[in-house]
């Protein structure tokens, strides 16, 4: 049976087959997500185009190592199914092996990244947020162009494929308003709260 929770701001899905598949899986690997960041139009006079593309490597970046963060301190307090979280650098250094970027990484089928990673599986994403969080970037605009506010707004669309035939085995989509503290850890902490109770690699025995 396929599992489904949705509301006005979350949305999870659940293959019915991601409990069976995910047991024969030893290795996943993260990719960078794909950031975008909404900035106000008095906040983009003071960037360049080229400025806010590379502010947005730098989240989708940051979010990927935070992903990785997460899933180590699951690991270490014996909350991660016997599974290796493929380190991003590794992650990185292999596919700049093989000239893929984060710009290149959409001409890629999943199969095809799991291959160059030698994974089982592929966690992937989009996040799309309006107060930048990877490391100096917040800092940096708030002394430039006053960014600091008390509230923003981040949602983050996250996908598990599994590597062999590219199969969508868990997907999930929210949106979150508020204070979301200061690091991609803690928007990450915050976000995958609930949805790992679904997540088959870190659901109890």
């Amino acid at each position: 049976m396929i599992f489904f929770i949705a509301n006005a701001q979350t949305n999870l899905y659940e293959n019915p087959e991601f409990d069976k598949i995910a047991k024969e899986h030893k290795k996943i690997a993260i990719l960078p997500f794909k950031a975008q960041v909404k900035l106000r139009k008095k906040q983009m006079r003071e960037m360049t185009s080229e400025d806010l593309h590379k502010l947005e490597l730098n989240e989708g970046k940051s979010i990927q190592t935070a992903m990785y963060s997460w899933f180590l301190k699951r690991k270490k307090r014996g909350k991660l199914k016997t599974i290796e979280v493929q380190d991003p650098n590794k992650t990185t250094a292999l596919l700049r092996k093989n000239e893929i970027d984060q710009e290149t990484l959409i001409e890629y089928t999943t199969e095809e990244l799991a291959e160059i990673l030698g994974v089982d599986a592929i966690i992937s994403g989009d996040y799309k947020t309006d107060k930048p969080m990877s490391e100096g970037a917040s800092a940096a605009l708030g002394i430039l162009i006053g960014f600091w506010g008390s509230t923003n707004t981040a949602t983050i669309n996250m996908s598990v494929h599994n590597g062999i035939d590219g199969v969508l085995l868990w997907n999930y989509n929210k949106k979150v308003r508020g204070s979301l503290g200061s690091s991609p850890d803690d928007l990450i902490n915050r976000l995958m709260r609930k949805a790992s109770r679904r997540l088959s690699y870190t659901k109890k025995k």
